[in-house]
């Protein structure tokens, strides 16, 4: 029985130890990349044979105007965020608290969010956008992302709201307290686990979309930050030092803010199991 145990946590450390290498191999490879010239990248996979080429990083603001769609990034990310949490957590509690016709079948359609591919929304949101004239624009960029996490967001916090028992809202109901009052002050300070875990995926969503800010804009001074990654390589050239810089200053906010608040994220994603 013992040998199975010691068995059993073998294979667990040799299974965990092989996601953290798969997970963090690459990164450090990046981050190691972007210290490097184009020939060491090429010929010298672990080293560096010609010193380290900090330079990288000031070419990655040359090349491309990074220090601008760092702004637009903190902009849309920080109103995507916002309107998504602020929506999405309001139709979670009326979904998750009261019974009506037709709560059902609104639940199943907004998840359904969750089962469709990104790619097939493109031209549906391309066209919607553009004749709502906020195609080019921030907002459009934050509607799009608002929608698409609306799905994963709604799913968080339908399961944390089943979590909070029910006699407090009597208890405030009976006290005179009204519906938006309960909400905002009583219920709502008691999910912060939930909204975190929200807020942390629909950031990482809405810093790290590609598609939809390549298609919906075409103004640097809309344009996101993973756009600053498409200046890097053209039919004749590519400075691969240059945009392994430019991909750490990309990824690196949202491996920050995942540390910061990873257990938040994990509280409020395992919460659904424990009631409900």
């Amino acid at each position: 029985m013992q040998i199975n145990k010691i068995m059993a946590k073998t294979i667990s450390a040799i299974f965990l130890l092989l996601i953290v290498c798969v997970s963090i191999v690459p990164f450090l490879w990046v981050f190691a990349s972007s210290f490097k010239s184009n020939a060491d990248i090429m010929s010298a996979a672990m080293g560096f044979p010609n010193g380290l080429k900090f330079i990288n990083y000031k070419n990655a603001f040359k090349l491309a105007p990074i220090d601008k769609f760092y702004i637009n990034s903190i902009i849309v990310t920080f109103f995507g965020i916002l309107l998504n949490v602020t929506f999405a957590s309001a139709a979670a509690y009326v979904l998750s608290r009261f019974s009506f016709k037709g709560a059902r079948f609104l639940t199943v359609m907004l998840s359904m969010g969750l089962f469709i591919p990104g790619a097939a929304l493109l031209q549906p949101l391309f066209q919607i956008i553009s004749k709502a004239n906020l195609s080019n624009s921030h907002a459009g960029l934050v509607i799009v992302y608002s929608a698409l996490g609306l799905a994963t967001t709604l799913y968080v916090m339908i399961s944390y709201f089943k979590t909070i028992p029910k006699e407090l809202e009597e208890s405030a109901y009976i006290e005179g307290s009204g519906f938006v009052n309960t909400f905002f002050r009583i219920i709502l300070p008691l999910t912060r686990p939930a909204l975190s875990t929200a807020a942390v995926i629909q950031f990482l969503l809405c810093w790290n979309e590609f598609q939809f800010a390549l298609i919906l804009t075409s103004d640097n001074n809309v344009r996101t930050l993973p756009i600053a990654l498409y200046y890097f390589k053209s039919s004749f050239a590519s400075d691969y030092g240059a945009m392994f810089a430019a991909t750490i200053l990309v990824i690196c906010p949202s491996i920050i803010v995942f540390i910061l608040l990873q257990k938040q994220v994990v509280r409020g994603l395992v919460a659904g199991s424990v009631k409900g």
